[in-house]
């Protein structure tokens, strides 16, 4: 889990615009990367009426609207309000939920229940807007998640399995009994910044693992050792239970209207479509099969910057999931659908290939959006990015490192010196001249 840099908890929201070096910005949370398209519209007109005309997608599924200069924030937060994406002002910055991005029925509904609860909880305004949860297997360090383990569900403390195992029906309760107990074992920790993460807490994994069994009325946690984990082998999200089928509209069979004709070439791509691997996987690009015959779509966003014809394609659609690799996928269509979305997509200059350049690629904003940059870390990674089947790679512009990936990756990071191209963890250096170096360290 990164290092803070700074005691202040000062993440943004809807209501809470960060100052950044381009003008306001406003972090509009998604629980699950739950979206559906006349919500997009709705952000669509936002930024195209306030910002810059671009949606920014965040490494936690999560939009938001920058260079809102000429926004009236009363006005951004009723619109908001009005299209569902602000149901609560006093926990609009924790409404942090994280889920597969084919996740069934079964996450979805219980992504709902988690965020409706949640903000019907007073106590739970005061956490942090860090403080992160998961609703399935996730790549992300969540503070509290549930994950499916045959019929039931084991809860994770800062990603350990202590034994505290839960029915469907007590999901919910314990994530906010983990909530409350993490805020409780917090206030009785006085030495030092309030943590905003479960791991800052002296063993705070166990302490809040206690109390949940203790509410719950549930088998006493053992250690990580007494109980060893449950858990199947982590999984990649395209390998997370497929979507349950959702009821396929005449509009989805035949949105978007404008799409090409379906060929004979693009049968034969789904009926080899998938399974991927490496960081193809992660970026969830391409024709995605589910449940009951039915296909989804996975475009990945280049950098996260979602604007133009491909912003007002995905509006037409019904539902939409944002995935933490910074891509959208459209869920729930028929086949036929299917290739004309992803045509339609490709077109509107979103990738759907597993060979795109831009697989595993990110970066932070950089200059000109943020004041703290050394570099335009985009325009930078446009001109030098490839494609690699290794590790991901992350552009920074300083020390900070926003938005770095949790696990293995290729940090490139913006120094007064030139880039400095590392694999982390570890640090090992990679130089010359800044392509070859992360190409070198994207396939060792």
């Amino acid at each position: 889990m990164p290092a803070r840099n700074s005691d202040i908890d000062a993440c943004p929201g809807a209501l809470r615009l960060h100052s950044a070096a381009d003008g306001p910005l406003a972090r509009v949370r998604l629980p699950g990367g739950l979206l559906t398209g006349e919500r997009l519209a709705v952000l669509a007109e936002l930024c195209a009426d306030f910002g810059d005309g671009h949606l920014e997608l965040t490494s936690r599924a999560n939009v938001q609207l920058r260079a809102l200069r000429s926004a009236d924030p009363a006005v951004l937060a009723a619109r908001l309000s009005a299209a569902g994406l602000l149901p609560s002002e006093t926990h609009e910055t924790v409404r942090n939920v994280v889920a597969p991005p084919l996740a069934d029925s079964t996450l979805r509904t219980l992504v709902e229940q988690l965020d409706g609860a949640l903000c019907a909880d007073p106590a739970l305004a005061a956490l942090p807007g860090r403080f992160l949860f998961a609703v399935g297997a996730v790549s992300l360090a969540a503070d509290l998640a549930a994950v499916p383990t045959g019929g039931e569900f084991t809860i994770l403390f800062a990603g350990r399995d202590l034994g505290v195992r839960v029915t469907v029906d007590q999901v919910v309760p314990a994530l906010l009994t983990g909530a409350n107990a993490f805020l409780t074992e917090r206030a009785a920790t006085p030495v030092g910044a309030p943590a905003w993460r479960l791991p800052e807490l002296p063993d705070g994994p166990a302490r809040v693992a206690e109390r949940v069994a203790t509410a719950l009325e549930l088998p006493r946690p053992g250690t990580d050792a007494e109980r060893p984990s449950a858990l199947p082998p982590p999984v990649t999200d395209n390998e997370a239970a497929p979507a349950e089928a959702l009821p396929v509209t005449d509009s989805d069979a035949a949105a978007p209207a404008k799409a090409p004709p379906v060929t004979d070439s693009d049968a034969a791509a789904l009926a080899g479509a998938m399974p991927v691997t490496g960081s193809d996987a992660a970026a969830l690009v391409g024709l995605l099969p589910q449940a009951d015959g039915l296909v989804a779509v996975g475009a990945l966003v280049p950098l996260g910057r979602l604007g133009g014809t491909a912003l007002r394609l995905l509006a037409t659609a019904r539902r939409l999931v944002v995935t933490t690799a910074r891509g959208v996928i459209v869920p729930d269509l028929t086949p036929e659908a299917a290739r004309r979305w992803a045509r339609a997509l490709a077109e509107a200059g979103l990738e759907v290939e597993g060979t795109s350049r831009w697989v595993g690629v990110t970066a932070c904003a950089g200059r000109p959006g943020c004041a703290k940059s050394l570099a335009d870390v985009r325009a930078d990674a446009d001109g030098t990015s490839a494609y690699s089947d290794g590790l991901p790679v992350h552009w920074v512009g300083c020390a900070r490192g926003c938005g770095s990936p949790s696990g293995p990756h290729v940090r490139v990071e913006a120094t007064p010196a030139g880039y400095a191209v590392t694999r982390q963890p570890g640090g090992e250096t990679y130089t010359g001249d800044p392509a070859h170096a992360v190409a070198a360290a994207r396939r060792n």
